[in-house]
């Protein structure tokens, strides 16, 4: 099954999709990576579902990638002893570690860690920012607050500090179990919530083991600002508009975005999207022009994917969410001013052998008659970097590894095939050629790019580059070796 287009859809699943058919009928309209949210669903719910996802992908013969995403600690206000208080501007109201349900005076804020983190003039924000509190005096058990911006406030709302970095660690006592139990199921991404620092990540990063790449979500302040040392100890990036737009200004995200997606790609690293894309998908069938329009400006500004959310886990019309995201990207890719701000946005520092060998390929397929770039890899670094290059070919990543072939299913423009192991160029150049014919990239009268690396089967030995006809009598012919 090929795609005929580069970015990648990540669809979340849940009640609307949680089995064999629906997983299989989102798969079909276009997902290529599925997200299992561990703030939803019983452990044996997201093993089953892990379980069709890996019998559609034998299925199809296409590596799927599987992410799960990590809840992170939820920070929430306690309980009222008589249901919803309404908080007007200029209200007085305390927050404090006192269990007693509250009242329209004060409430309980159960963590110790808000309150050793905050200053005079901090700002809180309860359930998704509706409600704003000022600190005007504050110690390690209790916040004096004025009321902002008011509303009603009533239990477990959760709670938002956008301008202190709090001393709490990124994965909670859930979240650890969560990771263990994910990286034996087999998962190939870890999506990590509420990262502040670098630190947060190399967390996860040690108790993953390799076993899972480590995805970073940027929704926090703290995180925007750190974000050059977090994105270096990070595998990809994923841009959660949702708290973000809650504690930062909302006309300071689309730039954010925007920034953050060429710092990933100039890592070559791949980065996500996500975020109420097509969000009146949940109950519609058709999306809002301006959802349409956002989900295209990401596409533009060359993120490696979009994620879908509630539309596919909980919506009404998941398939139809899918199919919406496919068809806007093949729109967009199909737009010679898409290639215009792709090619105007690229990354050109080169410093290792392999970035050579994956710009000297991306120029070649642009100014000859290839039809495809066909990228052995061990780890999957050569394909992103190739992707990184954004080609208008198609890149084909063949790998033995399917681990590897998973991970990078979420990389922009990558087929991913499995071949055999191998022990000389000429295999390779063989099965890149059967790959790029097999699945419809090129025909025996057409040529293809190939890089690989010498020692075969051992990572960052990219140091070769073909180009080779489709034709195997040609490679026999011309190549005896």
């Amino acid at each position: 099954m090929r795609r005929l287009r580069n970015v990648k859809i990540v669809a979340t699943l849940g009640p609307s999709s949680s089995d064999y058919e629906s997983i299989k009928a989102l798969f079909v309209a276009g997902a290529d990576v599925f997200r299992l949210n561990m703030s939803h669903g019983s452990h044996d719910e997201h093993r089953e579902r892990h379980a069709i996802i890996r019998r559609i992908e034998a299925e199809f013969e296409r590596p799927i990638a599987i992410l799960a995403d990590l809840q992170g600690p939820k920070l929430r206000v306690g309980t009222f002893a008589d249901g919803p208080v309404d908080l007007e501007v200029g209200d007085a109201f305390r927050f404090d570690l006192d269990p007693t349900p509250g009242d329209a005076k004060r409430a309980c804020l159960p963590h110790p860690e808000i309150f050793a983190a905050l200053e005079s003039g901090s700002e809180l924000l309860v359930n998704d920012g509706k409600i704003r509190l000022t600190v005007d005096e504050c110690g390690k058990d209790f916040a004096n607050c004025t009321v902002t911006v008011g509303g009603a406030i009533s239990d477990r709302k959760g709670v938002n500090v956008p301008d202190v970095v709090l001393p709490l660690a990124a994965l909670s006592e859930k979240d650890r179990k969560d990771l263990e139990f994910a990286c034996e199921m087999g998962v190939d991404w870890l999506a990590l919530s509420f990262v502040q620092r670098a630190e947060d990540v190399l967390d996860a990063r040690n108790l993953a083991k390799g076993r899972a790449a480590v995805l970073s979500k940027i929704e926090k302040p703290s995180a925007v600002r750190s974000f050059d040392e977090i994105l270096a100890v990070s595998d990809g990036i994923m841009v959660a508009r949702g708290d973000l737009g809650v504690e930062l200004p909302v006309q300071a995200v689309p730039p954010i975005q925007k920034q953050l997606i060429r710092k990933c790609r100039a890592a070559a690293k791949p980065v996500i999207v996500a975020t109420q894309m097509l969000e009146s998908m949940i109950e519609s069938p058709m999306p809002t022009r301006a959802e349409v329009s956002d989900v295209a400006a990401a596409i533009y500004e060359g993120t490696d994917a979009v994620m879908l959310s509630a539309e596919s886990a909980a919506g009404q019309f998941p398939v139809e969410a899918v199919e919406t995201m496919d068809k806007v990207a093949i729109s967009v890719e199909s737009d010679p001013t898409y290639r215009e701000v792709i090619e105007a946005s690229r990354y050109a520092k080169r410093e290792t052998v392999a970035d050579g060998i994956v710009a000297a390929a991306r120029e070649i397929a642009e100014t000859t008659d290839i039809s495809a770039i066909c990228a052995y890899t061990q780890s999957g670094k050569t394909v992103v970097l190739t992707a990184r290059e954004r080609p208008r070919v198609p890149i084909i990543a063949l790998s033995q590894l399917e681990s590897t072939l998973r991970r990078i299913t979420l990389t922009w423009g990558v087929h991913a095939v499995r071949c055999g192991e191998l022990t000389r160029f000429k295999e390779c150049v063989v099965n890149a050629a059967r790959a790029a014919r097999d699945y419809g990239f090129a025909d025996e009268t057409q040529q293809i790019v190939v890089t690989a690396g010498v020692p075969f089967n051992t990572q960052g030995t990219t140091n070769i580059l073909r180009v080779a006809p489709c034709d195997e009598r040609l490679i026999y012919s011309t190549d005896p070796e």
